[in-house]
Formats: structure tokens, C-alpha cells, sequence
């Protein structure tokens, strides 16, 4: 769940990055025997993602890879001890070749091929101006994904704000609306709502049953950042000159390699390939196979083209990829066990959720939306769908018949707070680190929580009481 440049861009699919079977999400290891020390290195990962930033900023910034990389190491090499080479190395395969690499496949290509294309936005950087760009890159989100918007639409805001002094608070807000809360419409827009149509969840069930919540969340969230950017846009030291709004879009090609990744991907979910190669004890499906190696072809085919045709005034930059790579791989391996415990359900450690979300047997839908929501803020949020998915009955019919109320608050939950955490949603990181590579100076881990909860969290709680 949930520092450089670029998101987690989770295209926002970290998940369609799942495999597009549920036995794909299970782990070789047995969660039933797992205790809570396992959840260690994991919460060692968050910590140093949270405080060595700010203790220890230098040190950091030099030596983050080989401090996640311990983190990591402390799994693998309990995972040897108690379980054996067998487990390791189908825990490991497994992770890599249904999570991990799909992620990082579409989270590059889809960054290389934003590299591709310049959106230049011209205007006066003020707060309607501001208001309205943020609105535009939340509706588009639910159609070509949140990590697709986040990428696509970043350079464009810092571009049209960087004569600004004050511009914290946008980045921000952007990481709420177009990193997570902008893609809930549809199944394209974020991972665990993929997963939901993977698992029988019609196409455009978001649009008609998350409309709702995504307006309860929006407006006012837009609102609220309107009244604060205006404040901020008072006190700016540099007055704003007028200018007459324009927008020119180069690199129309990568526009189409855009919409042909976009394809791919879903088409991969759409294929049910009975061919599949066992590799590594892990099941390769054709159909994901098929997927990644294409998305690396368009990769390749977008950095020949800007390599052979360079966009004025746009560098191509691997710092912020790199990055994301290294910390994620981290976060993955070590989530593991986490998910794991999960998935053992009532023989897990973590039972005590279990009992939580369910009311005498019923599901509660009010327990479902903040428990997927909590857990996706710091697990990868198309896992935590996944189980909770499940937990509830697991049956397509059941969840548009009687469970309707229930698959709401998951699909909610689990899409809307994921912008709670830097790491709740790859998107939140991508952006993190390109404010960062260029110049802006962004919250610590905890700084960003306090935001997200002051802002965030009356609107959860308003939710609450209007839908559940």
C-alpha cells in the first residue's frame, strides 16, 4: 500500500496487475500458522517510510534502497527458516509474477508514454483556473485510469502553477481526487474495482452504484480546496497576471499508444485463455503473459519515438520510476505475510476482523467500508478488495441482488482510501515523487496523513451516515 519523481502511476491498476484468477491472490505461505511478529517488517517499512525521512533526511535520501531492502531481506530469509526453499521460492515467484512485475510493467509504460505527450495548459494560475483543472483530471481518471490521470495530468498543473509560491496544497489534493477518489466510475478507473469485474461485476456497475459517494466526496472535497486555494492565492508575493486560457496537446501518437495499452489491458481481463505455463510454481496465464509483453513493446516503441522525435522543452527522467521500483518491491515481499493472515480468515491471527465486519452473521456495511478502507491505505488496495470481496460471500449475484449495499461500501472503501496513505495507492508515490524532483517540498509521511485525515476524514464519516 501505500520518493522521487514521477504513481502507483497503481494506471491505477495495480491491480489489473493481479492475476485475473483468485487462486492467483493466495499465498504459498500457510497464514493459519502465522503469528503477529510476522507483520514486523512490514510495519518496519512504514516506519521508514514515515520517520527517516525526517530524522535521518540525508541518510535517506542516499540509502533508502538498502534500507527497505533489510525489511525485505528479514522476510525471506525467516520465510527459508520456518517454511523451507520450497515455500521461498513460490512465495517469492508468486509475488513477482502475479504482483510485482505486472505492476511494474504498466506503472513504466504508462509513464514512459505520458513522457510522450505534452499536454501545455495555458491560463492564469488562479484558483477557479486551479479548481476547474483538478475537476477535469478527476472525471477523466474513471476512464483511463488513476494512474493514467496522474501521470497525464501532473506536468500540465505544474507547468500552469510554476510561477506559484503556495502550491503544496494542490499536489495534494490531486493525490485525493485524480490519484483515488477519481477512479470509481468505472471498472477501468482503479485495480480493486478491475478485480470486481474479473470476478463478475458488470463493467459500469460503479457508475450507477458509486455515483453517489463519488459526488458525497467530491464536491465538497473540490470545494473545500477552492476556499483554501483562494486563501493561499491572497497571500502569494507575485501577482498573478492575467492570460488568455489555452491548451495545445503534442505527441499525438503516444496518445494512441495510450488508448492501445488501455486496450491491452483490459483485454486481458476480458480473454479467458486456457493456456498457461508453470513456471517457478507459480500458473502463467496466456492472457497476463500476453499483456505484459506487449505493454513492454508499446514501452519500447514510445522511447524509440520520443528518442528519434524529442517534445521541446520535455526530459525524460528514470529517477522517479527507479524508485517507486525499489520501494514497492519492498512493500510487496513484506506485505506478503499481512495478506497471508488475511486470506487464513477465522484460523488467522487477524480473525478479530473477520468478526468485526459481520453482525450475527450478516454482513455490516458500515464495518466493511472502513475496514477495506483502513487496510487499503497500507496494503495494496486490490488485495484487500480481494479478500474482502470474498470474506462476504464471493458471489457475483449475491453482491447485485442482496449484498448490493455491501459491495458498495468494499468497492468504496477500498478506491477512496487509498488516498489516506503516501502508499495506499501507487498513483499518491508517483506524484510524491515528482513534486519532489521538481523543487516542491512535500509533507512527511505523517504530514500527509494529518492532511488526509482532516480533509478526508469528515467526508468518510458523512459518507457513512448517508449511504450505510
Amino acid at each position: 500500500m501505500k520518493i522521487g519523481m514521477l504513481y502507483k502511476w497503481r494506471f491505477a491498476f495495480i491491480g489489473l496487475l493481479f492475476s485475473t484468477s483468485v487462486h492467483a491472490g493466495a499465498s504459498p505461505l500457510p497464514g493459519h500458522e502465522l503469528s503477529l511478529f510476522w507483520v514486523l517488517p512490514f510495519v518496519g517499512v512504514l516506519l521508514s517510510l514515515a520517520l527517516m525521512p525526517i530524522l535521518f533526511s540525508s541518510f535517506w535520501h542516499h540509502h533508502y534502497g538498502k534500507i527497505v531492502f533489510l525489511w525485505t531481506l528479514a522476510i525471506l530469509m525467516s520465510i527459508l527458516i520456518f517454511f523451507g526453499f520450497d515455500i521461498l521460492l513460490a512465495e517469492v515467484s508468486a509475488t513477482f509474477f502475479h504482483h510485482y512485475f505486472p505492476f511494474i510493467t504498466i506503472i513504466t509504460t504508462l509513464y514512459i508514454i505520458a513522457g510522450g505527450i505534452h499536454v501545455n495548459v495555458r491560463g492564469p494560475s488562479k484558483p477557479l483556473m486551479n479548481t476547474g483543472f483538478l475537476a477535469i483530471a478527476t472525471m477523466t481518471a474513471s476512464f483511463i485510469g488513476t494512474t493514467g490521470a496522474a501521470v497525464l495530468f501532473i506536468r500540465p498543473l505544474l507547468n500552469l502553477n510554476k510561477n506559484r509560491h503556495y502550491k503544496r496544497h494542490t499536489l495534494i489534493f490531486y493525490i485525493f481526487l485524480v490519484c483515488n477518489i477519481g477512479g470509481c466510475l468505472t471498472a477501468l478507473g482503479d485495480p480493486p474495482l478491475f478485480l470486481g469485474y474479473l470476478n463478475g461485476i458488470p463493467f459500469f456497475w460503479p457508475m450507477t452504484h458509486l455515483f453517489w459517494p463519488f459526488l458525497v466526496i467530491t464536491v465538497p472535497l473540490l470545494s473545500v480546496y477552492f476556499l483554501i486555494e483562494s486563501w493561499y492565492f491572497r497571500r502569494e508575493p507575485l501577482k498573478v497576471l492575467p492570460k488568455p486560457i489555452a491548451v495545445k496537446v503534442e505527441g499525438f501518437l503516444h496518445v494512441g499508444l495510450l488508448f492501445c495499452a488501455i486496450s491491452l489491458i483490459l483485454l486481458s481481463g476480458s480473454w479467458k485463455s486456457v493456456m498457461s505455463i508453470n513456471f517457478f510454481h507459480v500458473l502463467l496465464e496466456a492472457n497476463n503473459l500476453a499483456r505484459d509483453l506487449g505493454l513492454i513493446f508499446i514501452a519500447c516503441l514510445s522511447l524509440y519515438m520520443q528518442k528519434k522525435h524529442p517534445l521541446e522543452g520535455v526530459i525524460f527522467s528514470w529517477g522517479p520510476i527507479v524508485e517507486v521500483a525499489k520501494i514497492f518491491a519492498a512493500i510487496f515481499i513484506t506485505a506478503s505475510p499481512v495478506i497471508a493472515i488475511l486470506h487464513a480468515g477465522g484460523e488467522g491471527e487477524l480473525r478479530g476482523i473477520i468478526h468485526m465486519v459481520n453482525n450475527n452473521g450478516i454482513p455490516d456495511p458500515k464495518m466493511y467500508f472502513w475496514l477495506t478502507g483502513f487496510l487499503s491505505a497500507f496494503l495494496d488496495n486490490a488485495p484487500t478488495y480481494l479478500i474482502f470481496f470474498h470474506m462476504a460471500g464471493g458471489k457475483a449475484s449475491e453482491f447485485l441482488s442482496s449484498l448490493q449495499s455491501t459491495l458498495v461500501a468494499i468497492s468504496a472503501g477500498s478506491v477512496f482510501m487509498g488516498a489516506l496513505t503516501y502508499i495506499g495507492n501507487a498513483p499518491n508515490f508517483m506524484v510524491k515523487a515528482i513534486a519532489e524532483a521538481n523543487e516542491i517540498r512535500m509533507p512527511s509521511f505523517f504530514g500527509y496523513m494529518a492532511w488526509s485525515l482532516i480533509f478526508l476524514g469528515p467526508l468518510f464519516i458523512l459518507l457513512t451516515w448517508l449511504i450505510f
